[in-house]
């Protein structure tokens, strides 16, 4: 009788916690959907998204300046690559400002000004033979 008694109080004790284990995995993976919805607003009101953005585009304009003044664009292409180079530097005080739109605008207008001055540097050196 007592086996019996301890054999049922074994069992449903696994099922206590096989239960136990469920009802704690819905209610983690509730609070982990909770906490990731709140970190989103709370960031996305803060403008860390679209600083996000910012930095990506002011680090693709930086790059592409970057290799702009490898191809001696800053000789070649003057005008395209000065204007990348303001630009850019215009980027960085809107977002210095907290003015990421801005910011965006300028770092996008940095980087086709400097995409220009790398093409019109590469068709310098073609035509110099380089």
């Amino acid at each position: 009788m007592h086996r019996d008694l301890l054999a049922s109080t074994l069992d449903n004790s696994e099922e206590d916690v096989l239960k136990l284990n469920r009802t704690s995995l819905a209610a983690r993976t509730r609070v982990g959907a909770t906490i990731a919805a709140t970190l989103f607003v709370a960031f996305s009101g803060t403008g860390c998204v679209v600083g996000g953005v910012y930095a990506y585009k002011a680090n693709a304009a930086s790059a592409a300046l970057e290799q702009a003044k490898t191809l001696n664009a800053d000789r070649l292409a003057e005008y395209e690559y000065y204007f990348a180079r303001e630009n850019l530097q215009k980027a960085m005080e809107e977002a210095a400002e907290a003015s990421y739109g801005d910011a965006i605008v300028f770092a996008d207008l940095a980087k086709e000004s400097a995409n220009r001055a790398i093409e019109q540097a590469r068709a310098a050196h073609r035509g110099a033979g380089r």
